[in-house]
């Protein structure tokens, strides 16, 4: 067999595995938690319904904790929602057509039916068939089976929900903060490299190096945008949110500030590396615009400070009056009177001139 084609049958296993595993572990608290839920849900069930095994008592906890509050209330909101339809739809369908074999196929559609008829989810929709068929097999027609599971029901996902929330429910602030810290070091640090291709003559190897960390920026800045959501979603019903509501908030704020600079950040660098010359460098216009960029990394760095209002006393910000250019260069006009207007953006997003 080939190299290339022993090389392909090595990858098949990880790209087989990858669709069903996550890049990491669950966390084992998670694990315990959802253990805790069920064993809590199932005992609780057998004292209120000891004739029945409480299968949709513990099937409710087991799907409810989830990773937050916010998340772990929905689904338990769905469930109760999918097993009450489910069982309804498993005694209408047995009134009409009675116990046949083919109820099953009956309920199935019924269900789905009634799921897109309600504009629910996929998920929330399977829930509907699922109960309806586990009502038909484990309890037939009887209603009063029916209302008992619903209440099992009902028992699982609030205890569910009460232990998402009450046993060490996550709060990931910390994660967005740290990136978000790194992504405006990473932004001042794109904003020096453009002064720097502008400062001295540079080749085509060393302009390309810094047009893709500049555009690494976008990507960075997607992934601080779903942290951030994360973090939302995770203070959300949060017992422990008030304590970190105000640093989330501040996050948030600076988040927003930051987008349309990395878009800037992004549109300079495009800029360079389409329309740089080496005679840049010796423009006297390019020369003071060389330093204004550099003030502005300066001051995009104190943003990012945890102790930014010290930082900003104990040394000041670079950014004084706007820069001007009163002739532009005969030549390259084009490039410099671009990044004289993303630098004006850039400096006004820094100083809070522009919102």
């Amino acid at each position: 067999m080939k190299p290339g084609r022993l090389s392909r049958w090595g990858r098949a296993p990880r790209r087989l595995t990858s669709r069903f595993t996550a890049d990491q572990r669950a966390p084992l608290l998670q694990v315990v938690k959802t253990l805790a839920s069920m064993i809590l849900a199932w005992f609780t069930c057998l004292l209120i319904f000891p004739e029945q095994l409480p299968i949709f008592g513990a099937i409710a906890a087991l799907l409810v904790v989830q990773d937050n509050v916010d998340q772990s209330l929905s689904k338990g909101l769905e469930r109760v929602v999918g097993v009450l339809l489910g069982v309804g739809v498993a005694l209408v369908t047995g009134a009409f057509l009675g116990q046949h074999s083919w109820l099953f196929i009956a309920a199935l559609v019924a269900g789905l039916a009634l799921g897109w008829a309600l504009r629910m989810t996929p998920s929330a929709a399977n829930q509907i068939v699922v109960s309806a068929l586990l009502m038909i097999a484990l309890g037939g027609l009887d209603l009063h089976y029916g209302v008992e599971r619903v209440v099992e029901t009902l028992i699982g996902a609030l205890i569910g929900v009460a232990v998402a929330a009450l046993v060490a429910a996550p709060v990931r602030t910390l994660p967005v903060h740290e990136a978000l810290v790194s992504l405006t070091e990473q932004a001042a640090v794109s904003l020096r490299r453009i002064a720097d291709a502008l400062d001295a003559p540079r080749d085509d190897d060393w302009l390309e190096s810094m047009h893709v960390e500049a555009r690494a920026l976008q990507e960075e800045r997607t992934r601080v945008h779903g942290l951030l959501r994360q973090a939302r979603e995770s203070l959300r019903l949060n017992p422990r949110s008030g304590r970190y509501r105000k640093g989330l908030g501040e996050d948030d704020a600076l988040f927003q500030r930051l987008q349309p600079i990395i878009t800037q950040i992004g549109g300079m660098s495009r800029a360079v590396y389409d329309l740089y010359e080496p005679d840049l460098v010796s423009d006297a216009s390019v020369v003071g615009m060389v330093e204004e960029i550099r003030r502005a990394a300066h001051d995009l760095e104190l943003l990012a400070r945890d102790d930014a209002v010290e930082a900003r006393a104990a040394e000041p910000p670079a950014l004084t009056a706007p820069y001007t250019i009163p002739r532009p260069h005969p030549e390259h006009w084009v490039l410099i009177g671009a990044l004289m207007e993303d630098l004006r953006r850039v400096r006004g997003r820094i100083t809070g001139e522009l919102e």
